[in-house]
């Protein structure tokens, strides 16, 4: 079984593990940060992601040393009770805000450890983010 460790933040929402990749910057902890505040998401793995297949599905898990911990612009690290691990069932890339994203977009994957999973692409600070992945969650099952 191999375990691969991305730059990457995850979340569980309603049993959906949430993957968000992207550039630095780009918005991936802030996109959490509010799913969990606002939407009652938990946190798996906040810039660092330990990826494995289990039983044909993406896990995903968090590094020991970091677990729990989501660095917070302009606030710092905060603490937060953790959730153990998480099956994905949606990769978020964000992307920059000048980078145009289609408008009807072809149902998009990514693999990671031998696993597809669907991918979708979003402006990560954009109002609507949240409920672009909340739609999203139930249009892939």
């Amino acid at each position: 079984m191999t375990k691969i460790n991305i730059h990457a933040t995850c979340i569980s929402y309603k049993e959906n593990g949430i993957l968000f990749t992207g550039p630095s910057g780009s918005g991936k902890s802030d996109l959490a940060l509010r799913m969990m505040m606002n939407k009652g998401a938990l946190l798996v793995a906040d810039d660092r992601t330990d990826l494995e297949e289990k039983f044909g599905r993406l896990r995903a898990s968090c590094p020991e040393e970091i677990r729990g911990m989501m660095e917070v612009r302009g606030v710092g690290i905060c603490r937060f009770e953790p959730c153990p691990s998480a099956f994905v069932e949606l990769v978020v890339e964000l992307v920059p805000a000048e980078e145009k994203i289609e408008r009807l977009p072809m149902g998009e994957t990514v693999e990671y450890c031998g696993v597809k999973v669907p991918k979708i692409r979003l402006h990560g600070f954009e109002i609507s983010a949240i409920d672009k992945i909340i739609l999203s969650c139930y249009q892939n099952k």
